[in-house]
């Protein structure tokens, strides 16, 4: 059984908030949104991959050796809008206490998670609000060494796009094994994605319909394999994707090929 480290798609509401005097406000309601749910479903649905669905606070948490052993023990990771400051910081960086008793260093999460792939561990990078180069380049993979293992070429600027129309997507490579028993013309809206560029090296296996904008690619880094599909598979963006009849397919087409390609030669 593979195992799977899925970063990201958990978001945290607080409030309504209510003013009842000008003194006075309460923030009254607390609830917990798991939007990686559908995707973890889809992945262990045949009972061969086991995922383990991790909120990005909690990746950002893990403390020195805890992501190394973590990047030891899972055979694939998925990172869907976590924030390139997910990886570049740490949280004892902010505690006062430390200051100037010794250099604050800690592992580089981000040469860590590159070395990882390109000795044999495989990645999904996936879309949203703060993945790739994101909204306002919050996202900020494409500035970070993380662009030496994405199969594709973030932009420099905001690189949404969004429409209430939505995008369904083209197949560039019809017969490649991801896409296989697939039949993209049948994809239901996609509400938005992250406009990217191919990368040299690397294939685009489909684009959305209408543009050059890569929908799904893949790449070679070293030993290991990478996946990008540039839309979210979770609500907004993926709220009619994550209905799809094939939505369980697309995704176990997806992690199957990333971690035995020679069984689709």
């Amino acid at each position: 059984m593979s195992k799977i480290y899925y970063v990201g798609d958990w978001a945290v509401m607080l409030g309504p908030v209510f003013a009842e005097t000008p003194f006075n406000y309460a923030v009254k309601g607390t609830d917990i949104f798991n939007y990686g749910k559908w995707l973890k479903e889809a992945l262990e649905s045949t009972g061969e991959h086991q995922v383990d669905s991790i909120p990005a606070w909690e990746f950002y948490r893990n403390g020195p050796g805890e992501y190394e052993r973590i990047l030891e023990e899972y055979d694939v990771f998925i990172f869907s809008d976590v924030e390139a400051k997910n990886f570049q910081l740490a949280p004892s960086f902010f505690d006062r206490s430390k200051f100037g008793k010794k250099p604050l260093t800690f592992p580089d999460r981000v040469r860590l998670t590159v070395e990882a792939i390109q000795g044999g561990k495989h990645a999904m990078f996936l879309g949203g609000w703060l993945s790739f180069n994101g909204e306002m380049g919050k996202g900020g993979w494409g500035r970070t060494g993380l662009k030496a293992v994405l199969p594709v070429n973030c932009l420099e600027i905001e690189d949404l796009c969004e429409s209430t129309e939505g995008w369904t997507a083209t197949a560039v490579q019809k017969d490649h094994a991801l896409l296989r028993g697939l039949d993209l013309t049948a994809m239901p809206p996609i509400l938005g994605y992250n406009c990217v560029k191919p990368r040299e090296g690397c294939e685009v296996v489909a684009v959305w319909q209408g543009t050059e904008d890569p929908m799904l690619a893949v790449g070679q880094f070293g030993k290991g394999r990478t996946l990008a599909y540039t839309s979210d598979p979770a609500p907004h963006w993926g709220c009619n994707f994550v209905y799809w009849n094939d939505y369980q397919k697309f995704w176990l087409n997806a992690v199957s090929w990333l971690l035995n390609p020679e069984k689709y030669v």
